[in-house]
C-alpha cells in the first residue's frame, strides 16, 4: 500500500499525519517548539526549531508506523500564515521570523493606508492593513533594521521556508500568498502596483505554484536526518485555514468551517472572486484551485483557555479544566470574558485592544471563570457569524474543527451562540489532513479534491441549538459586544504601563 504525509506546522508545534490509499490515519507525530516574546506584542520564532522539530517528528511518525520509508509516495504542507521569513542571496536566515500574532506593525499599517489609500488595498489584496499581515513586517524590517532589510534576496512564508530546507526549492502559493497583503487575490499574481507605491523590488517575492503542485523532491540533507527518502514527492501544500478547510470538506458553495487553534477562524467558502465584505473579513484564495473564502479571525481563541489554565489551573489537563462547566449557568453567574489578549482581529482591527473579566465578585469559582473564557471566545467567533449573515450569506450547518471540537459542551455552547446545527467529524485532524488530501491529489490518488474528501471525512455527530439557549445567549451577547467600546480607551491608557 502506498502512503502519503501531511506535516501541519503551526504556531507553537508541527504534527505530522501518516495516511493511506483508503484515507486511514496510520501514525501521527507532533513536536513543540518556542515563541519568543521580546516585548510586549513582539512574537518570534527561529526558523530553525521547525527544520529540526519537523525531522524529528517525521522520525517518529515513521518508527511508530512501521511503513516502508518506500511506500511513501508524497508530502504536502499546512501552514501558520503571514510570519515573515528573510533570506539573503546565499538563501541563509537574516533574523528570526516574525509571527501572525506579532503587533508591532501599527505605524506601517498607517503608511499603508497613507501611501496606497484603504479602498485601493482592498480592491487589489481585498484585505485590510492589519498588524498580522506580512507587508507590514517587512515595513518594519526596513524601518528599524535596514542593515538586514539592504541584504534581502527573497521573503518566505514559514511552511515555504520549512519545504525550502526539505528540497532545495524556493515557492510560495496562493492561499498563503493571499496573507502577505503583496497579492492580487483575483488576478492571482504579485502585485508590481503595490510593490513600487511602497518601495519594494518585486524580485524578493517567491515565485507562485498551484498548493497541489509537486514542486519537487527530499533532498539529501533533509532525507538523512528525517528519514523521508529522496524518491518522495513534495507538493506546495497551503495556509492553515485553506488546509483546514480541505481537511474538513468545505470545498463547495455556502459550506461553513469553525476552527479554535491557537487562534479562532470562522471560514466560508466562496466561487467568485468579486464579492465585497469592504474589509470586515477576510478574502483569501482557496488551496483548491480557483476557488476562494471569506474569513473571520479571533487571535486569541484557544490560546485564551491555554493562558488562563496554564496561570491559574497549571496542573489540570483541558479535560479535566472543562468537566465541570455544564454545573454553571449560562452567563457564568454573570461574567464576561474578552478574549483579546493579543489584540483583535474581526471585527475590530485593533492591535491595542485588552482583554478582560467583567462581572467578578467573591463568590465566583474557577469554573465560572473558566466557562466565561469558553463563552467569551465563542462571542468573538460569532461576530464573523454575523458578519457572514448581514452581507448576505446563508449559514445553515457549521463544521467544528480544533480544541473547540474535542469537548462536548463547548460544541453545544457554539450550537446554541451560533444559533445553527454543529457538524462534529468523525476523524478531526485539521489542516494536517487537509495538507495529506493535497498530496493524495497531487499523487493522482483521485481526480479531484471533492473525491478525496468523500472517502477521507466522514461526520461523527451534530449538534442542535437548544431553543430555549437560544434567546438567553442572545441577550448575553449584545452585552458582550458593549465590552470592546467600553475598554478602548482604557486599553490605550493602560498601554504605557505595559512591559517594553
Amino acid at each position: 500500500m502506498k502512503y502519503i504525509i501531511g506535516i501541519d506546522l503551526g504556531t507553537s508545534a508541527v504534527k505530522t499525519v501518516l495516511v493511506n490509499t483508503k484515507g486511514e490515519i496510520c501514525a501521527e507525530a507532533s513536536k513543540n517548539y518556542p515563541l519568543l516574546h521580546e516585548k510586549t506584542g513582539y512574537s518570534e520564532q527561529n526558523p530553525e526549531e521547525w527544520i529540526q522539530q519537523t525531522a524529528s517528528a517525521l522520525n517518529e511518525l515513521i518508527s511508530k508506523s512501521d511503513v516502508r520509508p518506500e511506500d511513501i509516495e508524497g508530502i504536502s504542507y499546512s501552514g501558520q500564515m503571514h510570519g515573515l521569513v528573510l533570506l539573503d542571496k546565499n538563501h541563509n536566515l537574516l533574523r528570526h521570523s516574525i509571527l501572525w500574532n506579532d503587533t508591532r506593525t501599527t505605524a506601517q499599517c498607517h503608511q499603508l493606508n497613507e501611501m496606497i489609500g484603504e479602498k485601493r488595498l482592498l480592491e487589489i489584496t481585498k484585505n485590510q492593513a492589519l498588524e498580522g499581515f506580512t507587508l507590514p513586517k517587512l515595513l518594519w524590517v526596513k524601518e528599524h533594521e535596514p542593515e538586514i532589510f539592504d541584504q534581502v534576496a527573497v521573503f518566505m512564508l514559514p511552511k515555504d521556508y520549512l519545504r525550502f530546507k526539505m528540497t532545495g526549492f524556493i515557492h510560495s502559493e496562493y492561499s498563503d500568498a493571499a496573507g502577505t497583503l503583496l497579492l492580487n487575490v483575483s488576478e492571482k499574481k504579485w502585485s508590481e502596483e503595490l510593490c513600487q507605491l511602497v518601495g519594494i523590488d518585486i524580485s524578493i517575492c517567491p515565485s507562485l505554484v498551484e498548493s497541489s503542485e509537486c514542486v519537487g523532491t527530499i533532498n539529501e540533507e533533509f532525507s538523512q536526518k528525517s528519514g523521508i527518502p529522496l524518491s518522495t514527492k513534495v507538493f506546495a501544500g497551503g495556509a492553515d485555514n485553506a488546509c483546514g478547510a480541505i481537511g474538513a470538506g468545505i470545498l463547495s458553495s455556502g459550506e461553513t468551517l469553525c476552527s479554535i487553534g491557537t487562534s479562532g477562524v470562522v471560514l466560508s467558502y466562496e466561487e467568485r472572486n468579486d464579492r465585497d465584505f469592504a474589509g470586515k473579513v477576510h478574502y483569501f484564495n482557496h488551496g483548491k484551485e480557483n476557488a476562494f473564502y471569506t474569513m473571520g479571525v479571533t487571535l486569541s481563541a484557544g490560546h485564551s483557555l491555554s493562558w488562563f489554565r496554564d496561570n491559574f489551573a497549571e496542573n489540570e489537563s483541558f479535560e479535566e479544566l472543562l468537566s465541570d462547566i455544564n454545573n454553571v449557568p449560562i452567563g457564568s453567574n454573570g461574567l464576561l470574558f474578552t478574549p483579546y489578549l493579543v489584540g483583535e482581529r474581526t471585527p475590530h482591527a485593533d492591535a491595542t485592544i485588552r482583554g478582560s473579566f467583567i462581572g467578578m465578585d467573591a463568590s465566583h469559582k474557577k469554573r465560572d471563570f473558566t466557562r466565561a473564557v469558553i463563552e467569551g471566545i465563542t462571542f468573538s467567533l460569532n461576530e464573523s457569524i454575523e458578519i457572514f449573515r448581514e452581507n448576505g450569506k446563508e449559514i445553515t450547518s457549521i463544521v467544528s474543527i480544533g480544541g473547540g471540537a474535542k469537548n462536548d459542551s463547548w460544541l453545544q455552547i457554539q450550537a446554541d451562540v451560533f444559533n445553527t446545527k454543529i457538524i462534529k467529524l468523525s476523524t478531526e485532524q485539521g489542516p494536517a489532513l487537509g495538507a495529506a488530501m493535497l498530496a493524495a491529489y497531487g499523487c493522482g490518488w483521485y481526480n479531484s479534491l471533492e473525491e478525496c474528501a468523500d472517502l477521507f471525512i466522514a461526520s461523527s455527530k451534530t449538534y442542535h441549538p437548544n431553543l430555549e439557549n437560544v434567546p438567553v445567549y442572545k441577550q448575553l451577547y449584545a452585552l458582550y459586544k458593549e465590552v470592546y467600546s467600553q475598554t478602548k480607551d482604557l486599553s490605550k491608557k493602560l498601554n504605557q504601563f505595559s512591559r517594553k
